[in-house]
């Protein structure tokens, strides 16, 4: 897989027509034509697009006053590149978007290989700055940041209100340094504040095992351009070696190349069999039919509240078209189609523009609604628990959101504090000492910076063990359960 380096957040993974590619984006100085007076520099990069005379004098009249009348200088480019985000933004669309050269270029460059950041998707909402979900084993999902989490700030710096690209102009930075992001959680009454360090994040997609029983395993983290040939690489070593039955899991997968998804579906869907519709804004539908054909094992798929557009096209085509059970959470609700234009603007900047919508093969429109699944399986409360802040320690009779999480936190790892509803009694005290004394910490019950940090850093491992992931457990019993039946029929 090539690989090139970029300094750049992830953000929002739009689905995209035909072969275009999911979309990334950076901060980064926009750049839209050359300074060369008044009306002309509109009427030469709108007249083409068919914008009117009076139409074009108006934007013309509008630079030339600002020019004329500001108490300081402005590049007049920063002018023209803000009347494109002004019509981009007064689509209330938070997935069309114009990015700048730089931009554009680390969007190319993005889609081929790892990059440095936090690695979360975002989308831009009401004004808000929301995740779409943190990309798994980025700095962001270590730290402990969820799907629908809101960003408030970075170092201080509010995101309220500001335009995507500026917003994550404050997000990135170079590897090894620090984004203090303030989040706002819905479970969650207070902020919470998260010191996530920078770092490269690596973007192998398709990760496969095979567990007991010849059930194989197969994670696709995003659908990018050689996701289909990784994914079907792995599929057949996965059958060569016998397996029985596949788990498929989309989860925290934000989506990704529209092409590459229906390739790994029609590995599932019986030829002739729907995939997608696409709806353009005439009501004409483009419909994918598969050439592919169902395969003898049983199979599910695991999704939750960060599996995003491209996943829960593959989760509609494989629910309906092929019959395989979804097990999880539902998914996150982006049902639109995204293409971008790149040549038009003459500069190397480009637009993302939504241009059609898409339905699961029986119709259906799953914008903002997400995808049901047909078992409803949520993680433990311990995968979603807010981080400790480290600036006061908690000990004895406090009560606040902090020893909820201590208490959250105590319980999954089986030191059993008996309450988790925020308030620190003896026993809460009784279950950090025993915590302290099995990491070799000072045991006084009182929970420092050294001991939250030595809590969090015990849970990611818990985490990460597929032991405790209850959605998977629910999934692999799942398929051990069609696998019987069919057994029991020969």
């Amino acid at each position: 897989m090539l690989k090139k380096r970029t300094a750049l957040l992830l953000m929002v993974a739009a689905m995209i027509c035909g072969s275009l590619l999911t979309f990334f984006l950076s901060s980064g100085n926009s750049y839209a034509g050359q300074a060369v007076g008044g009306e002309g520099l509109l009427a030469s990069i709108t007249n083409s697009a068919g914008l009117k005379k009076e139409e074009a004098q108006k934007i013309g009249t509008a630079l030339d006053l600002i020019e004329g009348n500001y108490y300081k200088d402005i590049d007049r480019s920063i002018l023209v590149d803000g009347a494109i985000n002004g019509m981009m933004e007064s689509l209330s669309d938070p997935y069309s978007t114009y990015m700048g050269q730089e931009t554009a270029q680390k969007f190319e460059e993005s889609i081929e290989g790892s990059f440095s950041g936090i690695g979360a998707e975002v989308s831009l909402k009401d004004g808000n700055v929301v995740v779409v979900s943190p990309i798994k084993g980025s700095p962001a999902e270590k730290a402990g940041i969820r799907s629908q989490d809101i960003l408030l700030s970075v170092n201080g710096e509010s995101l309220k209100g500001l335009e995507l690209n500026h917003a994550v102009s404050k997000i990135r930075g170079v590897k090894g340094t620090t984004a203090k992001v303030k989040v706002k959680r819905e479970s969650v009454s207070d902020p919470i504040e998260f010191a996530i360090v920078r770092d490269d994040v690596d973007l192998e997609t398709v990760n496969a095992r095979m567990e007991k029983d010849g059930i194989g395993v197969i994670e696709i983290t995003q659908f990018s351009l050689n996701t289909a040939d990784r994914f079907m690489a792995e599929l057949s070593k996965l059958e060569k070696q016998g397996m029985k039955g596949l788990v498929i899991d989309v989860r925290n997968n934000p989506g990704g190349v529209l092409a590459v998804v229906i390739d790994i579906a029609q590995q599932f869907v019986p030829k002739g069999e729907l995939i997608v519709q696409v709806e353009d804004k005439e009501g004409k539908r483009d419909k994918s039919l598969s050439k592919g054909s169902s395969k003898s094992y049983p199979i599910t798929l695991l999704m939750n509240k960060g599996s995003a557009s491209a996943s829960e096209i593959l989760a509609g085509a494989l629910q309906e078209s092929a019959g395989v059970i979804l097990v999880g959470e539902n998914s996150f609700g982006k049902g639109t189609v995204q293409t971008s234009f790149d040549k038009q603007l003459g500069d190397g900047s480009l637009l993302k523009i939504t241009i059609a919508k898409w339905l699961t093969p029986k119709g259906t429109w799953i914008h903002e609604k997400g995808i049901k699944p047909n078992i409803a399986v949520s993680q433990p409360d311990f995968f979603s628990v807010a981080p400790i802040n480290k600036k006061k320690s908690l000990q004895y009779n406090t009560n606040n959101e902090d020893v909820k999480s201590a208490q959250v936190m105590l319980n999954g790892l089986g030191f059993k504090p008996g309450r988790t509803d925020g308030y620190f009694d003896q026993a809460t005290e009784k279950s950090v000492k025993s915590f302290q004394t099995s990491k070799k910490l000072k045991v006084n019950g009182i929970i420092d910076a050294k001991t939250a940090e030595a809590l969090e850093n015990e849970l990611i491992k818990h985490i990460q063990d597929p032991l405790n992931d209850t959605q998977l457990k629910q999934g692999i019993a799942e398929v051990q359960k069609e696998m019987k039946a069919m057994a029991s029929k020969k």
